[in-house]
């Protein structure tokens, strides 16, 4: 609300200055809201809050869904909270504590030319990670920690004019770090067209979050609510999913959905096949590579046994059977293994799997697997990747090539001896150490290999009943 109040105040100047007259300044914004970025009805303006003593909970309230009445971008964004909500009869928040901090952000101007956009970007990424850390198992459906999501915005590298897409975007922190990378990498050049950003949420918490980042950020975003998976928002004028140059995600791992959710698919995402019913991973992979244009990439950071499962057993299974689709049709680029307890909602590793539509000539029919599982510092909640473990990722991934310990080179080949193995550690040795597995990916193991069990018997009993039906 600092923020929004004191950009309006720089462009009601601008517009003073043109018109000549402050009120006739504020009778041309009543015919014309649009004169402005975001209209703030005079009760909302800065100057007014910071008056206020009396009754402030219930001031900025009134405020926040003034603010909102008027500027319909906003709606569901900044009038999401009650600053004069009570628990058991206590305010959470009380006036005097909204009073000292109106006081703090008093002392310092956020508008157009007080700050860059970044500033308050950053301060916002503070709050959400200290938020995180507060927020335990709840903190990973909305946030990436910020060096995966640096890592990735390396990986795909979005170049001038492409369209970004996270299809479960929480808040927003993997579109946050592409825009931010994309504008280090072309500052200097002025007449370079501008990303566009799309992204899905289902939380409308989350979404609200979401909203408020990219518009901190000051980016071309759209941000949907709804359910992807059941209703993707982002469709073509035929009724087909809108097609982006980059897709990326985090999405919620080991997800479960019925299988009538991929049965009754209406946009043909499903074709390299269903996903057991105990983990949504590579059905979430199958939405993405579905959303992606024809020289596309997408990066997604997921479970590691969504690289593993299935492998070295015997018939069918769902997990590995998907899998060997993408590996068939060379749609994999890289596997990069992460360190232990970087995420807030586990304490497991994540891989982040890149795919490209469009390899170059010379990465055709082979994947660059990197193991930085021991290249972390401990940190308190978590751990986390230092600069140089990004940096070093980077140009592994940039310049295609293998370092002992760290990177191999492998062919499809050799993949499939494997029967569709990609977890980097399966070709990768770091100090000896034995891959073990992690609690919660033999949990989903045990659920997928119930599942197959279930399937079985249930076709065994189809052919045990038409046998009984012949001999009768």
């Amino acid at each position: 609300m600092k923020r929004l109040s004191d950009v309006f105040e720089d462009e009601f100047s601008s517009l003073v200055e043109n018109i000549g007259d402050p009120k006739e300044a504020e009778e041309a914004l009543k015919e014309d809201p649009d004169l402005v970025r975001f209209y703030i009805p005079l009760k909302a303006r800065w100057s007014e809050i910071s008056r206020q003593t009396k009754d402030v909970g219930q001031y900025l309230t009134d405020c926040a869904r003034e603010i909102a009445k008027y500027n319909k971008d906003l709606q569901g964004v900044i009038d999401v909270v009650d600053f004069n909500a009570t628990v058991s009869g206590q305010r959470i928040i009380s006036d005097e504590s909204l009073n000292r901090l109106i006081d703090i952000l008093s002392e310092q101007r956020l508008g157009l030319k007080d700050v860059e956009p970044d500033i308050l970007g950053r301060a916002y990424e503070y709050l959400l990670r200290k938020f995180a850390e507060g927020s335990g198992q709840s903190a990973g459906e909305f946030y990436t920690p910020r060096e995966v999501a640096i890592m990735m915005a390396y990986i795909v590298d979005p170049k001038s004019g492409e369209e970004v897409y996270d299809p479960c975007c929480g808040s927003g922190g993997l579109l946050i770090k592409c825009h931010i990378r994309f504008k280090e990498k072309y500052k200097k050049q002025n007449e370079i067209a501008p990303l566009k950003f799309y992204g899905q949420e289902n939380n409308h918490i989350t979404y609200a979050m979401a909203k408020m980042n990219v518009f901190i950020h000051d980016m071309q975003a759209e941000i949907a609510l709804g359910d992807t998976m059941n209703r993707p928002s982002f469709l073509s004028k035929d009724g087909s999913l809108k097609k982006f140059d980059i897709v990326l995600a985090n999405p919620m791992w080991n997800q479960k959905f019925p299988e009538e959710v991929y049965e009754k698919d209406p946009y043909n995402r499903f074709q390299f096949g269903y996903p057991p019913e105990s983990s949504a991973d590579w059905g979430w992979i199958q939405h993405m590579h579905k959303s992606l244009k024809d020289n596309g990439k997408m990066a997604v950071v997921i479970d590691t046994g969504a690289v593993s499962r299935g492998s070295g057993t015997q018939g069918k299974n769902k997990e590995r059977d998907i899998r060997k689709q993408f590996v068939d049709n060379d749609l994999i680029e890289s596997v990069i293994l992460l360190p232990e307890n970087l995420f807030y909602n586990t304490t497991a590793p994540g891989v982040i799997i890149v795919i490209n539509k469009n390899k170059p000539e010379d990465r055709k029919s082979k994947i660059l697997l990197i193991n930085i599982s021991d290249l972390y510092e401990k940190g308190r909640p978590k751990n986390y990747l230092p600069d140089a473990t990004i940096q070093k990722v980077h140009e592994i991934y940039r310049d295609w090539k293998e370092q002992e310990s760290i990177s191999k080179i492998i062919t499809t080949d050799k993949v499939v001896k494997n029967d569709y193995n990609l977890s980097p550690s399966r070709y990768i040795s770091i100090n000896n150490k034995e891959e073990v597995l992690p609690l919660e990916e033999a949990i989903v193991e045990l659920e997928e290999a119930e599942e197959e069990r279930k399937e079985a018997d249930r076709k065994l009993w189809e052919i045990l009943e038409s046998l009984r039906d012949k001999v009768l």
